[in-house]
């Protein structure tokens, strides 16, 4: 079987294009700048699955997204997980915080609702972070409704 990205990962996010390693994905919840790496490799749910080379590339694509994220949104700080209890195919969180977010300093999982970007919105936000990303991706995606 070839990679697959799972379903509700489909359903909650766009595409932003894709790494060497990892799909990028802009998940839809306009509360917070919201990155989502799931490495392009078929029935991994942990990262020690991966091959020694593909965790380091893993590790560079993460680190990479993170510091572009933070100095893109002067976060307070970046929140990175891995955590597959809903969905457990591999797949990395990077969210931008703020001391002034709703959920601080709590971590984002179960405050509250999403909040699904406006067409516009995820336009601007998948366009700024291109922008950042885009020395990184190998393509990108045009996004569409």
């Amino acid at each position: 079987m070839s990679y697959q990205l799972h379903q509700q990962l489909k359903k909650d996010t766009f595409k932003l294009g894709e790494f060497e390693l990892c799909d990028v994905l802009l998940m839809n919840d306009a509360r917070y700048p919201w990155v989502i790496l799931v490495p392009k490799r078929d029935a991994i749910s942990e990262i020690f699955q991966l091959s020694q080379t593909e965790q380091r590339q893993l590790q560079s694509e993460s680190s990479f997204v993170a510091k572009a994220m933070k100095d893109l949104f002067s976060a307070d700080k970046m929140n990175i997980a891995a955590l597959g209890n809903m969905v457990e195919q591999l797949h990395l969180h990077h969210v931008a915080r703020f001391r002034s977010d709703a959920a601080w300093p709590k971590p984002i999982w179960g405050q509250g609702q999403a909040e699904n970007y406006s067409e516009v919105a995820v336009k601007a936000i998948s366009s700024q972070l291109r922008r950042v990303l885009k020395q990184n991706l190998i393509s990108d995606e045009n996004l569409t409704f």
